[in-house]
C-alpha cells in the first residue's frame, strides 16, 4: 500500500550539525538543528530522494522514522543501525560487545558513527578495545578527546578560581582618607 503525498513522516537529525535540504520543486528549505525532530509530507520526502545527494542525506544524516517510507525511498532495506538513537549507542559503548561495535560501525551510517564517538568522549568509555576499535574505524582518538577535554575542564576551573577581587577598585581609598573621623575616646553619661 502506497503511502499518500500529505501523510506526515517523521524525521530526525542524527548529525552533530545542522543539516539542510532546499526542494526548489516544492519552493521548500529546510534546516534540522542537532537531534531534532520535523514532520515531513511523504510528497516532499519522495522529491528530496530524487534530487542530487538527496538519498545520501536520507541514508546518512537523517532517519525516516517509518519504515515503509524508508523502503520507499531508499529502495533497499537499511540495517537496524539505521534506527540507532542515543539510547541504543549509549548501551552499546557501556554494555555491547566489540562486535556489536564493529557492526555499528561497519553497518550503520555516518550519522551513527558521528553518536558513537561524540557519546564514547562524553561517557568516558572505559573500555581500552573499544577505543581502539573507534581509533581503527573512524581514526578519531577517544582517549586523545577525552584527556582534551580534561585538561581543558582543569584550566577553566583554574581561571573561575581567580575570578575573586585581587585588589581593592579605584576610588575606594580616597573613600577611607575621607570618611568622617572616627571617635577616639569613649564618654558615658550618667544621670
Amino acid at each position: 500500500m502506497a503511502i499518500g503525498d500529505k501523510t506526515l513522516i517523521p524525521v530526525k537529525n542524527r548529525d552533530n550539525g545542522t543539516v539542510g535540504y532546499t526542494v526548489p520543486e516544492l519552493g521548500i528549505r529546510r534546516e534540522f538543528s542537532h537531534n531534532e525532530t520535523k514532520q515531513i509530507e511523504m510528497q516532499e520526502l519522495r522529491k528530496l530522494s530524487w534530487l542530487p545527494g538527496g538519498n545520501q542525506l536520507l541514508s546518512q544524516y537523517l532517519t525516516v522514522e517509518n519504515k515503509e517510507a524508508l523502503l520507499e525511498l531508499l529502495n533497499q532495506e537499511v540495517e537496524p543501525e539505521y534506527f540507532y538513537t542515543e539510547k541504543e549507542v549509549t548501551e552499546l559503548l557501556l554494555h555491547g560487545s566489540d562486535d556489536q561495535l564493529l557492526d555499528a560501525l561497519d553497518f550503520g551510517p555516518d550519522g551513527v558513527h558521528d553518536l558513537i564517538k561524540d557519546l564514547a568522549v562524553k561517557l568516558k568509555v572505559d573500555s581500552l578495545s573499544k577505543r581502539d576499535i573507534i581509533l581503527d574505524k573512524t581514526g578519531f582518538d577517544v582517549t586523545k578527546a577525552i584527556m582534551i577535554n580534561e585538561a581543558s575542564k582543569e584550566v577553566d576551573d583554574a581561571e573561575e578560581g581567580t575570578t575573586g577581587r585581587r585588589s581593592k577598585p579605584i576610588g575606594e581609598e580616597k573613600k577611607e582618607e575621607t570618611a568622617a573621623p572616627a571617635r577616639r575616646s569613649k564618654y558615658t553619661i550618667t544621670k
